[in-house]
């Protein structure tokens, strides 16, 4: 699913409110509601399957709005940093809370065959047994997260989404949950939304299936968070279309550039008024329902966490390498991508060079070479860093010794190891826009906006709305826009069109 680990600090959050009955329009609501946010309970949800092919060509966009074709459901929303919302599973239904996710493609609920996981000792678990419409398929499969997995065996029957009624649905029936993220989580399980190229055993999403089956007059859903921590109502995901009183304005659309996740292309990253070079040539990014923040490289969130002053985790292996190796650095970076194994802080083989820089966080690749000390690999990534750095502040044509000043500063906004950074709650009036241009379009985010806050006076606690995520080429580096972006722009995912809409949300 399109969870990251948000980090230590964060855990999962929680749904605490019932569903809203649904509109005679014809619209379903999962509610989510928000609740003061609680700093123990505020640890990751984040978790990316970085995999799927290049899409194919964009067709023109078309929306038609009839109130008899839309199914919205309302959205329950926890902290501003999880949406769920409920659906049915089998006949007659068995209610499950779920992630309406479109970072995944596979549904998934726990099983009453779930014995040995404290987590679905703690959530709603599907009775075969009690449906009149389950058929068994039996085939074992797991999905890996970054904060654990989860397992089972495949079953079909007919789930339930506010008004609509999927048939013959296969779904995942989890006999274990192996990680803490689930035991802390009050959602039961995860709906996906992203395209099949990344759904595990191939199985046909639960979203291909509402329109295989005609159960939407056109092959769009759409977004709509409520922000408001004080509000009822979470929010609101509408199947078939969209609905005019989510958003203000028109919609700025844009191609998916590769199935698999709801991926486009940036086109620049703006910190107050200064560009920071880092999407000079576009940048990959993907919208995820699913991630609570703005996710994206260490070496440019560092960056961002620095303007914005937020405190991350001070890196004497980073001040080190600019201490020491800084003039090479200067000197080396007309071969910008050899500088480290150059250097001799990164491991070299054949014309690349290796470190231990944070892998994808969902797949775990083989390790073929010898293994390096912890010193040694956070050199590495502290050189990999810095290099990135120097490079971002040659392109503002800064001398030498400034820019290793600089980057020496940088040293110590570095984000914890789960991606996490403070900022002091009393700063938040001083802090700069930040602004993503997308088609051609400037997205601006406040400060308000992309912090969130807990608690007030001298028990209030801020973060930074950016937390580090580094996935590797080719399919990486990637900026995933979760819901700190989706709540302030209402965003439209076209599948027939292979289209993403944004638009100020109201």
């Amino acid at each position: 699913m399109g969870y990251r680990y948000l980090g230590a600090a964060f855990c999962l959050l929680a749904f605490t409110c019932s569903l809203l009955p649904a509109s005679s329009e014809g619209l379903v609501r999962i509610g989510l509601k928000k609740r003061q946010l609680d700093i123990q309970s505020i640890n990751a949800a984040k978790i990316a399957r970085m995999e799927g092919r290049y899409g194919k060509g964009v067709k023109d966009m078309h929306h038609s709005l009839g109130d008899s074709d839309l199914d919205i459901v309302s959205l329950k929303n926890y902290l501003d940093a999880q949406y769920y919302g409920e659906i049915g599973i089998g006949s007659p239904p068995q209610k499950f809370t779920v992630i309406f996710d479109t970072g995944s493609s596979n549904l998934w609920v726990p099983s009453s065959k779930c014995y040995f996981s404290i987590a679905c000792l703690l959530h709603h678990k599907y009775k075969a047994s009690k449906s009149s419409t389950y058929s068994k398929d039996g085939k074992s499969c797991a999905i890996h997260y970054g904060t654990g997995s989860v397992s089972g065996f495949l079953s079909q029957d007919n789930v339930e989404v506010g008004d609509l009624v999927i048939k013959d649905q296969l779904f995942i029936k989890a006999t274990r949950e192996g990680s803490l993220t689930f035991v802390i989580a009050k959602f039961d399980g995860i709906f996906g939304l992203g395209f099949q190229e990344i759904s595990v055993g191939n199985v046909v999403p639960p979203w291909y299936n509402m329109v295989e089956q005609g159960l939407v007059n056109e092959e769009v859903f759409s977004f709509w968070l409520n922000r408001d921590q004080d509000a009822t109502e979470g929010g609101e995901l509408v199947f078939g279309g969209i609905d005019p009183k989510h958003f203000k304005g028109k919609h700025t659309y844009v191609p998916v550039t590769e199935k698999g996740y709801w991926q486009f292309e940036m086109e620049d990253f703006i910190i107050g008024n200064h560009s920071t070079g880092f999407c000079a040539g576009g940048c990959a990014a993907i919208v995820d329902s699913g991630t609570s923040l703005l996710a994206g490289p260490t070496s440019i969130v560092t960056e961002v966490n620095h303007a914005i002053g937020a405190e991350g985790v001070v890196s004497l292996e980073c001040k080190e390498v600019v201490s020491q190796y800084g003039d090479m650095i200067w000197d080396l970076l007309v071969l910008p991508s050899k500088v480290c194994s150059e250097i001799g802080l990164c491991m070299s083989r054949g014309a690349q060079y290796e470190s231990s820089y944070i892998k994808t966080v969902v797949e775990k690749e083989e390790e073929n070479t010898q293994e390096v000390s912890a010193r040694d690999s956070a050199l590495c990534t502290a050189c990999e860093l810095a290099v990135v750095w120097v490079q971002n502040q040659l392109k503002q044509k800064g001398n030498k010794e400034a820019v290793l000043d600089y980057v020496n500063q940088l040293c110590e906004d570095i984000p914890s190891p789960m991606g996490e950074s403070v900022i002091d709650c009393n700063s938040i009036s001083s802090m700069p826009n930040v602004t993503f241009t997308i088609g051609s379009k400037a997205f601006n985010l406040t400060p308000e906006q992309y912090i969130l806050k807990t608690g007030e006076g001298v028990a209030a606690v801020c973060l930074s709305g950016f937390i580090a995520l580094d996935v590797p080429p080719p399919r990486g580096p990637l900026w995933i826009r979760g819901d700190v972006f989706m709540g302030v722009y209402h965003t439209v995912f076209n599948y027939g069109n292979l289209q993403l809409g944004f638009a100020e949300a109201a």
